[in-house]
């Protein structure tokens, strides 16, 4: 984790969950200054609103913020969503509640099956050439009572991520396809039913714990 403060803000990066979207260095290339040596995030570059803006444009949250404001604190999304992004990972906003991880509101998880850092993505799907569609086909569904609260997400011993909460599950053109409150999604890459679990990962032998 690098921890870079400023005079109003501090900026945490966890560069293990960056997937390489590059919202970060195309929107501000003076906050997070690409490919150089040493040193390269400065947040007394930017106000507190943009760098609370820089973070929460990060879809996977390796990019956080602090501040001494406790009006800028990141806080959870009204609406739980599930955005499939094309060819990559599933990320997710919401207020997930993930073992072993401290509170977190943004996340995007690895569904090639081939990530190293496993549940999360860190970006093997692209040097393994993994394709899978962000347009799933719409299911039939009704309107969420509740759209947001606790998202539980369960990475299954050698299977599928099972989440229990409140979640809606879009294209990655923002399309609703699926509306939840449980679900099972595919993580070993090889569903045909993707993004949900198929059972293929008992065919191929998926280990992960």
């Amino acid at each position: 984790m690098e921890i870079v403060k400023g005079k109003d803000a501090t900026i945490l990066f966890d560069g293990k969950k960056c997937i390489h979207s590059r919202n970060c260095v195309l929107s501000r290339p003076d906050v997070f200054v690409p490919n150089v040596e040493g040193e390269w995030i400065y947040p007394d570059k930017a106000s507190v609103e943009e760098i609370k803006s820089l973070a929460l444009n990060c879809p996977s949250g390796a990019i956080r913020f602090e501040s001494n404001d406790p009006s800028f604190k990141e806080t959870a999304p009204p609406v739980n969503v599930l955005r499939v992004r094309e060819n990559g990972p599933l990320a997710i906003h919401a207020d997930i509640e993930l073992e072993g991880v401290e509170k977190q509101y943004r996340l995007t998880l690895c569904r090639c099956g081939a990530s190293t850092h496993k549940p999360f993505c860190d970006a093997t799907h692209v040097s393994i050439g993994f394709t899978a569609t962000g347009e799933p086909p719409v299911q039939e569904s009704q309107p969420l009572p509740i759209r947001n609260g606790i998202l539980k997400i369960d990475p299954t011993k050698n299977g599928p991520l099972k989440v229990n909460g409140n979640l809606e599950i879009c294209s990655g053109t923002g399309k609703v396809t699926n509306r939840t409150t449980e679900t099972y999604l595919c993580r070993c890459g090889g569903s045909s039913n993707k993004p949900y679990c198929d059972g293929t990962h008992r065919k191929i032998k998926f280990k992960s714990e």
